[in-house]
């Protein structure tokens, strides 16, 4: 189906009312992050955990025999920098992406994953895990906060569908709400009377990219890719629910059909994200404004720059995490929270809120 467009549906001219500066601007601003995300991979390769130098680093990525002789060297380079490098990449595309999907999809320019009770059921299933059923290993931990995180968010889709109505922005965001209060509840409760799972639980919910291994990261790469290719499929329907529920049904879409693909997208992108990294929070709210800022109302460049916003942002994040009060390490949300919270509050106050590209 074709949203309506400058000239006849489907003639693939510029959709009417996109000044074609905009499209300019994403097109320079995707070309820019994409050349920016390789050298921020190449500088986490260089800096950071382990005591060994850029330099030596360096001359391991470009092949030096007497570099790649150094058992240290691999180790810093290919076991520790490499993995979570590669997490910070595919948790910032997670959450930018989910984001700019809840936000587009609710028409509602400060939404969060955090909204679907992902990052509460998560949490809670990990305590579960933790208490009952003996889940102390890393691996064991990603798959009960994957679990979790789906769970929670599939019930989120149930109650806000039930009924008259169902699927309406405001029913996801209340239904949202009141599960994750619900989860957090349950959360405290159980950590009430267990204090070695509470001492685990606390290392987890911090978030951190800290001792993730290649091996973590494989059981998830087919998820994310098939939440992000949904993701983009989802970019035209979103644009015509952008003109309203009624917009949307006059070009052919159905509201409540579109809200719940992209509920079930946002569930798998961020319950990814929460099973590799923990809750991290600001990254799925600042990455889609500041992409629909350059990009306006082309969905699908809004899309593609918020994950590439979100990953160079969360390899900074990283980076920063690990030289910040070496030798010990920061945990990457304690970071952007502390950049976060001041631009929520900015973002609150723009001007621009209401016209960012998600209609208030």
């Amino acid at each position: 189906m074709s949203i309506v467009q400058g000239g006849r549906p489907g003639t693939g001219s510029r959709p009417t009312g996109i000044p074609p500066r905009e499209g300019r601007a994403a097109v320079w601003a995707a070309t820019g992050l994409v050349l920016l995300l390789p050298l921020l991979v190449l500088l986490s390769l260089l800096i950071g955990t382990g005591s060994s130098s850029a330099g030596g680093a360096w001359d391991y990525l470009v092949g030096d025999p007497a570099a790649r002789a150094d058992a240290q060297l691999r180790l810093a380079v290919v076991d520790v920098r490499l993995p979570r490098t590669l997490a910070a990449v595919l948790v910032g595309a997670c959450l930018g992406t989910a984001g700019c999907l809840l936000q587009a999809a609710t028409r509602n320019p400060l939404a969060e994953t955090g909204l679907l009770g992902v990052n509460s059921g998560a949490a809670f299933a990990v305590v579960l895990g933790l208490t009952f059923f003996g889940a102390d290993s890393p691996a064991s931990l990603l798959v009960w906060a994957l679990a979790g995180g789906m769970v929670a968010s599939a019930a989120v889709l149930l109650f806000a569908a039930s009924g008259r109505g169902g699927g309406s922005p405001l029913r996801l965001v209340l239904a949202g709400s009141a599960l994750g209060a619900t989860f957090h509840g349950l959360t405290s409760y159980v950590l009430l009377g267990t204090q070695s799972t509470f001492d685990t639980y606390r290392y987890w919910t911090i978030g951190s990219l800290a001792g993730i291994e290649l091996s973590d990261l494989t059981p998830f790469l087919p998820l994310i890719a098939v939440s992000l290719l949904t993701a983009l499929g989802c970019a035209r329907p979103l644009a015509a629910l952008g003109l309203g529920d009624d917009g949307a049904r006059s070009l052919g879409h159905h509201p409540g059909r579109i809200r719940l693909v992209v509920a079930a997208a946002v569930s798998l992108l961020a319950g990814c994200a929460v099973a590799v990294a923990g809750p991290i929070a600001f990254l799925g709210l600042f990455a889609p404004y500041a992409a629909r800022a350059l990009a306006g109302a082309r969905m699908t460049a809004a899309l593609v720059l918020s994950a590439l916003i979100a990953a160079d942002i969360m390899i900074v994040a990283d980076i920063l995490a690990r030289i910040v009060i070496r030798p010990w390490e920061t945990p990457v949300s304690v970071l952007l929270a502390f950049v976060g919270g001041p631009l929520l509050v900015w973002i609150a106050r723009s001007s621009r809120l209401s016209t960012a590209g998600v209609p208030a």
